[in-house]
């Protein structure tokens, strides 16, 4: 376990994203499927940070319950993620509302509809984007901030280096923007701020802690992985996915179609039994991933049952049999604090990096 102050321990910094949310720190733990549950989630936000509850891998009630769960460990802010493609995503935002959640994030754009319940309900809506445009629309449609993540994230993600999308993404909105993807120190917050970003965002820094469930074996393989063992593959469910090159993964790039849709449709049924989905559901919701993408029937049901490849390794530690997301850091980190410690420390360092720039001298 790393070693460090607790995010109370340091001097506030504040941005407009910590105004806007209430938070200490600008700093902003994503709701990862299967990592980011109750115990997380309140680790963050004692330390400081914006936790936020990943909620697509749960049903109403397990969601209202870790909700309860979270309210119990911390008095601070956090924040619920949620699928806007999702068949019951209107009644997921009522839980929101009716449990008083102060933040709601989407990974896909939310309806302008369902952005306006919301905030006349006093949530503060997040999105997270992956291209200027998309960022214009949100705002357009009343987002209170977004979270811009570049090709460096993990899990699902683009091909734009957050050095490009970020100053883009700041130049075209006037609400406070949270930099993802590439961010696990405080140089990188700084680094950030400097683009003109109000705060980062950072999913596998967060995976790695002590704080996190993910399996010990599993935080192992992260932790032993280096920056070329962290990869991008259309073969889990077509669309480009970053996540650690296993044996599964270079398996999944192999197989021809047939060997594929087979294996898609044992991982359906695996699903299928946990989430009580019907199969027309699942393939609705496969299809509903899409996005324009020309998929075979393998990466459709994949694309549905996704969240049972993650479960296998972050819940099971099945390292042989799931996919591990993982941004491209998880080839720098190396070491396991808790939350507060990991908060603590990136703060510490990115007061002392303000204050080395402040005592630059001035030019001529």
């Amino acid at each position: 376990m790393g070693e460090g102050t607790g995010g109370a321990d340091v001097p506030a910094l504040e941005t407009a994203f910590t105004k806007l949310v209430g938070v200490r720190h600008p700093l902003v733990q994503t709701g990862m499927g299967w990592v980011a549950g109750p115990r997380l989630v309140s680790g963050a936000a004692n330390a400081g940070a914006l936790g936020i509850l990943a909620s697509a891998t749960m049903t109403l009630e397990q969601l209202r319950a870790a909700v309860h769960e979270v309210k119990s460990r911390t008095d601070a802010p956090f924040g619920v993620n949620l699928r806007a493609d999702a068949g019951d995503a209107a009644e997921r935002a009522q839980l929101i509302i009716d449990e008083g959640v102060r933040v709601a994030s989407f990974a896909l754009a939310p309806s302008k509809e369902l952005i306006a319940r919301l905030k006349d309900a006093g949530v503060v809506v997040i999105p997270s984007i992956g291209a200027r445009r998309h960022a214009e629309k949100v705002v357009a449609w009343g987002a209170d901030a977004v979270i811009v993540q570049g090709g460096e994230g993990g899990g699902h993600t683009g091909d734009v280096a957050t050095t490009v999308l970020l100053p883009q993404v700041v130049d075209a909105v006037d609400v406070p923007v949270v930099a993802a993807g590439g961010f696990h120190d405080g140089r990188g917050l700084v680094a950030a701020l400097a683009y003109g970003a109000a705060g980062v965002a950072m999913g596998t820094r967060f995976l790695l802690t002590s704080d996190s469930t993910v399996p010990d074996a599993v935080k192992a393989e992260y932790l032993k992985a280096t920056v070329k063992d962290v990869t991008v593959t259309t073969a889990v469910d077509g669309l480009p996915h970053r996540m650690l090159r296993t044996e599964l993964v270079d398996a999944l790039e192999r197989a021809g179609r047939t060997r594929a849709l087979a294996r898609a449709v044992r991982h359906a049924a695996g699903f299928r039994k946990l989430s009580g989905l019907s199969w027309s559901r699942m393939v609705r919701d496969g299809l509903a991933m899409k996005h324009g993408k020309d998929l075979s029937w393998s990466q459709v049901l994949l694309a549905a049952n996704t969240p049972m490849l993650l479960k296998a390794s972050m819940v099971e530690g099945r390292t042989d049999l799931g996919v591990m997301a993982s941004g491209q850091v998880a080839g720098v980190i190396e070491d396991l604090p808790s939350c507060a410690e990991l908060v603590g420390r990136v703060m510490a360092e990115a007061h002392a990096v303000l204050h080395t720039l402040r005592a630059l001298p001035p030019a001529g």
